[in-house]
């Protein structure tokens, strides 16, 4: 063979190993990824197949499957209540995917899931079609249905109940929200609504419980009492501190003033938290240091991500602070950021006597046949401050509903501990502002749910808004709807 086809043979057989390694690549090493990637029309066809597992609620079904004749998609999902249940579901759209809980259990309501490898094999040798398992949640019905239409035509908001004993959530209501059922197809015309919902500027699709970071206001006031008491600098719920009236923030000429003409002078911290006093908080803030703050905050759960399993943005105490900025942090200002899952987890530790439980959604995974695929069992996740702490400051809330702010979230025969707020918004406190309201509810059989309630009230006048005038209502509702529930 002469040079040159020689040449040319050596290429060619370059060329068929290049083919055959590709080929062998794709097979083998890249086989498992592209047979499951989003793009590939067979994963969706294949998705959508059949009927999808259920999201449980009180052990009945909140979505559901619908046929969808001439589609090779041959199933849709459906929701019962879908603006309710939203925020806690996410959607399953055939052209849109999926979010929250349709999307991170989506191996089990399809029945794809790995653990499910043997309920297949054995419906394949039985006949029986493939069928998704069950998502169950912790969620409480009621509870959601009384944060749901307790924020409904009051703008925007968001509610988030738990259990503190457990740290199971019982509702997660957002608004305004969307009907996830909507968009569920595949159609032109369900694309459209969906890419209407993704522009509106109100952000119906966007879970505030989770998402939405707030200036939380005098409800963190809570957080800073919880310091006071656990770094030593008062002991005593009833014994004066040292609270000058004025008070002018350290290295400032700038004094922090309160809402009104309060009794703040040498306040107790009873008082103080009772008619919610700023210059008493903020010099407690200034005194303790950002060090001492900042590890208390940690302690709740701010400056971290929760997964519930949803993702939640992480709430933010700021770390680095000069004394005045500190002050105003104390009282739940400056750079100071809350999810209300995170005041919740804040009200639930307190009632939990100090013990904060790691927030979960999700009790169990079933399969179609309701073996447990998967249980969630509680876990602690710290602990914020000591049991005798923790009832001093139980003392505190309980006066605060009794005869302070907070006496709109009453309830007879039950005893409420609570804390409200009224965050500043835009620049130069601008623009109207949020409303917030934290509590717990105690029975004879011990304390059954901790809520946090922000209410984004755009419409309202200025002089109406207040924590104790708008949160605490809903508060109340969602809080006796639990109790009710376990009657």
């Amino acid at each position: 063979m002469n040079k040159p086809l020689r040449r040319i043979a050596i290429f060619c057989g370059l060329l068929i190993l290049a083919l055959l390694a590709r080929d062998n690549w794709l097979q083998y090493v890249q086989a498992d990824t592209l047979a499951k990637h989003e793009k590939n029309r067979r994963v969706t066809i294949e998705r959508y197949s059949q009927p999808r597992g259920d999201i449980i609620v009180d052990g009945k079904p909140i979505t559901g499957s619908k046929a969808t004749p001439g589609n090779d998609l041959k199933y849709k999902r459906t929701w019962k209540d879908g603006p309710m249940w939203a925020p806690v579901t996410g959607y399953s759209s055939q052209r849109m995917g999926a979010t929250q809980l349709e999307s991170i259990d989506d191996g089990i309501l399809t029945g794809n899931d790995d653990r499910l490898f043997f309920r297949r094999t054995l419906d394949m040798l039985t006949g029986e079609k493939k069928e998704g398992g069950n998502v169950v949640t912790t969620l409480n019905s009621a509870a959601q249905k009384a944060a749901y239409e307790g924020l409904k035509g009051r703008g925007k908001g968001a509610v988030a109940a738990i259990d503190p004993s457990t740290g199971a959530i019982l509702a997660l209501a957002s608004t305004p929200s969307y009907d996830p059922g909507d968009f569920a197809g595949n159609t032109s015309a369900e694309a459209e609504k969906y890419l209407k919902l993704d522009k509106d500027k109100d952000k119906p699709m966007v879970n505030r419980a989770l998402r939405e970071t707030y200036p939380p206001g005098s409800t963190f006031k809570v957080v800073t009492a919880a310091a006071a008491l656990e770094h030593d600098l008062y002991n005593g719920v009833d014994e004066k501190t040292d609270s000058p009236l004025p008070w002018t923030m350290p290295n400032t000429t700038t004094p922090l003033k309160n809402e009104g003409d309060l009794p703040c002078k040498n306040a107790s911290l009873r008082e103080a938290l009772r008619v919610s006093c700023n210059t008493v908080f903020g010099k407690i803030g200034s005194d303790l240091g950002k060090d001492k703050m900042l590890e208390t905050a940690k302690k709740f759960g701010f400056n971290e991500q929760q997964f519930i399993p949803v993702r939640t943005n992480a709430s933010n105490f700021p770390e680095d602070m000069d004394k005045p900025q500190t002050a105003l942090s104390s009282i739940g200002q400056f750079e100071t950021a809350a999810t209300p899952l995170q005041m919740a987890m804040v009200a639930s530790a307190v009632a939990n006597d100090g013990t904060l439980m790691e927030p979960y959604m999700v009790s169990e995974l079933q399969a179609r046949n309701l073996d447990v695929v998967e249980k969630h069992s509680p876990k602690e996740m710290s602990e914020p401050l000591s049991k005798e702490n923790a009832q001093k400051l139980q003392e505190m809330m309980e006066t605060v509903v009794k005869s302070g702010t907070g006496t709109m979230a009453q309830i007879p025969g039950v005893t409420v501990g609570g804390k409200t707020g009224t965050a500043q918004h835009g620049v130069a406190n601008s623009k109207n502002p949020y409303a917030w309201f934290i509590s717990y509810a105690k029975t004879d059989s011990g304390s059954p749910v901790a809520v946090a309630v922000v209410v984004e009230d755009s419409d309202a006048s200025r002089d109406d808004i207040s924590g104790g005038g708008l949160a605490a209502p809903i508060a109340k509702n969602v809080m006796k709807a639990v109790i009710d529930s376990k009657k």
